[in-house]
């Protein structure tokens, strides 16, 4: 053992050395250095609990994972949280756990209803179509991006079991009214915060209000694992479920590596199945293997150490650009956050007017040519997606803001690594090709911004 542990020592050392030559800043060179809309960002910390967690060789969850588990919970103020191979599963867990029979009365069956939006990424919709219910569109506000929750209770039916709506861009749902609707009807409510990490709500956290929540670690996220995703609940029973279905949808709660935590192996009878058949072998749900890796988990507690300073450059980001390019909104809408939330962005959405001579799709092209990496807001309208073709679903009429969305609408990085010369060059970049637009757009509307003006 003392052998091991002189070699471990050893190798820490090195990886230290090696953390500190990967962190040292790179120089930023304007129009040849990529300015990426979102990356990892991690020192000797990150990879010292990953070679930690590599070297114990306990290749599954285990002490990183309940560690990480318990941080995120306490981070979040919620009881218990389940970790997942990655955001997508933590939605597809989420909403698959409204399906188990052990929910009764309340269980989600193939045919019912499930109120989400079309303005997102396809992984909130996906689940919902992939345990055969019916998915019911509301539009998005403009310029929140947040769905229109007056909207809600004039699409409830007697087959409404749930509502599913992400923080877009980790700018919060108004959720007080929300919650009304869901305790009103008697709905489940999934919140998917995977791209809201730290953003708050009349002072609590997101992601803390809902039945449950759902969270990603992929590496364009507020914190990374690499892969990675969470289901956090205040509920003991989903977490339960969430856990089978995450684990092969066995009916055995033990964790990774251990036997007989119920003390009743070998005394169940389930199922059609012989007395005292193995429970580790007794399925009570259609489940999956979808479980984080202690390596994985070994990186998110080092990066939840520096979550915080996270969030507050993503918003020093966001106000920094907002503020220099405001001069700007002649031409472009602006995000505004919902009343009563301080989000933590994920990213600078921005609309182009329809006033506007230009089109989204030729400033983004100049952007790109500049190498400032921008981001379309993700399907934009997902039932004109082709892989939605033929899908059953309801609206509440035409979805108008999202068909705005998904036509004029982009959004750039606001992550932790842009330096102050990376920002100062995403503005100058803007003010170049508007004030190249400038004459041309003055022909066209005499309230715009004049060409002189349109320099820093």
């Amino acid at each position: 053992m003392e052998k091991e542990k002189l070699i471990r020592n050893k190798i820490f050392i090195e990886v230290k050395k090696l953390g500190k030559i990967r962190n040292a800043v790179s120089s930023f060179t304007p129009g040849k250095t990529r300015i990426l809309y979102a990356g990892r960002i991690y020192d000797e910390k990150e990879l010292l609990n990953l070679v930690d967690a590599s070297l114990e060789f306990w290749l599954t969850e285990g002490k990183y994972a309940k560690k990480f588990a318990q941080q995120l919970s306490e981070f979040l103020n919620v009881k218990y949280c389940s970790l997942a191979n990655s955001g997508s599963s933590a939605n597809l867990l989420a909403l698959s756990a409204l399906t188990s029979p052990l929910l009764k009365d309340r269980r989600l069956k193939p045919g019912d209803e499930v109120i989400t939006t079309a303005c997102g990424f396809p992984t909130t919709l996906n689940p919902i179509l992939q345990n055969k219910g019916v998915p019911v569109f509301v539009d998005v506000d403009l310029p929140t991006y947040s769905v229109n929750v007056k909207s809600i209770e004039q699409v409830i039916t007697n087959k409404t079991k749930a509502v599913f709506f992400p923080h877009t861009l980790g700018n919060p749902i108004d959720l007080a009214p929300v919650l009304e609707i869901a305790k009103k009807y008697r709905l489940w409510f999934i919140e998917d915060n995977c791209d809201a990490l730290g953003s708050l709500y009349r002072g609590r956290m997101t992601g803390s209000f809902g039945d449950m929540a759902t969270l990603s670690f992929y590496p364009a996220h507020h914190i990374t694992t690499g892969e990675g995703g969470a289901v956090v609940t205040n509920n003991l029973e989903l977490k339960k479920i969430v856990e089978s279905f995450r684990d092969w949808g066995r009916d055995c709660s033990c964790p990774t590596g251990h036997d007989d935590t119920c003390h009743n192996r070998f005394g169940w009878k389930l199922g059609d199945l012989p007395y005292g058949y193995d429970h580790k072998y007794i399925y009570g749900h259609v489940g999956y293997n979808l479980k984080l890796t202690d390596m994985q988990a070994a990186i998110g507690c080092a990066q939840l150490d520096k979550v915080k300073g996270f969030i507050k450059k993503r918003r020093e980001n966001f106000d920094y650009l907002c503020r220099r390019l405001k001069p700007l909104e002649g031409f472009l809408v602006f995000p505004e956050a919902s009343q009563g939330s301080r989000p933590s962005w994920f990213g600078l959405p921005l609309t182009v007017k329809p006033s506007a001579i230009f089109n989204r799709n030729d400033l983004v092209k100049y952007l790109e040519q500049r190498n400032i990496s921008t981001r379309l807001l993700f399907g934009g309208n997902l039932t004109r997606q082709p892989a939605y073709k033929g899908m059953k679903y309801r609206s509440i009429g035409p979805l108008t803001n999202t068909d705005i969305v998904m036509n004029r609408t982009f959004w750039i990085g606001v992550y932790p690594g842009l330096t102050k010369d990376m920002l100062d060059y995403i503005i100058e970049s803007f003010y170049e090709y508007f004030g190249k637009k400038a004459k041309c757009f003055n022909k066209q509307q005499n309230h715009i911004l004049s060409p002189r003006r349109l320099t820093i």
